[in-house]
């Protein structure tokens, strides 16, 4: 299995950046590789929601990264499920409140199948850059105006 987390401390309170987190259409703010993203199902940062996601690949080929919000508790921790595409992690958000603001941690773990399974370090270097996007949330959150 590959894991990976990162966390930081966003001096915004914990509801505004549930709020964004929870929000999918907010990705391409913070992560880099989108392409497109759109809510193909459910509402808007509930559980059960399905968005519908393309990344950039390999070579700049275009490919699926569809994901599912599996748990949603507000303030306090968001959980999805890739649904599609050829790599399909789980991972969540983890907010706690603290005197300076919101401390949020960002986990991502795959478990490889096949011969997947021997691109063990290739993917865990993936999933470590991913959570350090994390960086980039917290630049976007503390520049826009506090509600």
């Amino acid at each position: 299995m590959a894991f990976a987390e990162h966390e930081v401390l966003i001096r915004r309170d914990a509801m505004a950046v549930y709020t964004f987190l929870v929000d999918g259409l907010n990705l391409p703010q913070w992560r880099d590789g989108i392409r497109s993203i759109g809510l193909a199902a459910g509402a808007v940062g509930t559980k059960g929601a399905v968005y519908q996601q393309t990344l950039a690949g390999r070579s700049g080929r275009p490919v699926a990264g569809d994901f599912e919000i599996t748990q949603a508790r507000p303030g306090a921790e968001i959980q999805f499920q890739v649904i599609a595409g050829p790599a399909r992690p789980s991972g969540g958000y983890y907010l706690s409140t603290e005197a300076e603001g919101t401390r949020v941690r960002f986990a991502l773990e795959f478990q490889p199948k096949g011969l997947k399974g021997l691109l063990k370090t290739m993917i865990q270097r993936t999933l470590k850059a991913e959570v350090a996007q994390l960086e980039r949330l917290k630049h976007v959150l503390e520049l826009q105006p506090a509600a």
